[in-house]
């Protein structure tokens, strides 16, 4: 069974920072890409962040220059660095994993989501 589980996210004000993390575990046999994404009720799911194996990364235009999104792929890992936030941040982060394991081919796979609020 493959398993994301998140943590770090939390409360803080405008201007803080935050640091998440997502840890996949699980018979993985290829890792595919991971990134982050947001909920806000009433709005359809967004795009924060994605990196691939190759560690190429991509951002919504609404986080660039303040999100930092990495993995350490020894520990199957991602890790979103949002610095200079703002109330607009707030959100549900769910966390993404794009793989193969040793029973599938390959599938989308979601964390439990961890929620990031951000007070003004």
């Amino acid at each position: 069974q493959v398993q994301l589980v998140e943590s770090g996210g939390g409360l803080v004000q405008a201007g803080g920072s935050l640091r998440p993390s997502c840890a996949v575990s699980g018979s993985i046999f290829g890792l595919i890409a991971m990134g982050w994404y947001r909920l806000v009720p009433g709005k359809q799911r967004e795009l924060v962040a994605t990196i691939t194996s190759g560690a190429s990364t991509n951002y919504a235009d609404s986080v660039k220059g303040r999100f930092t999104i990495s993995r350490d792929n020894a520990k199957n890992t991602v890790y979103l660095q949002m610095s200079s936030l703002k109330p607009e941040d707030t959100a549900v982060y769910y966390c993404h994993a794009q793989l193969s394991s040793w029973s599938s081919p390959i599938k989308d796979y979601w964390g439990q989501g961890t929620q990031v609020t951000v007070s003004s």
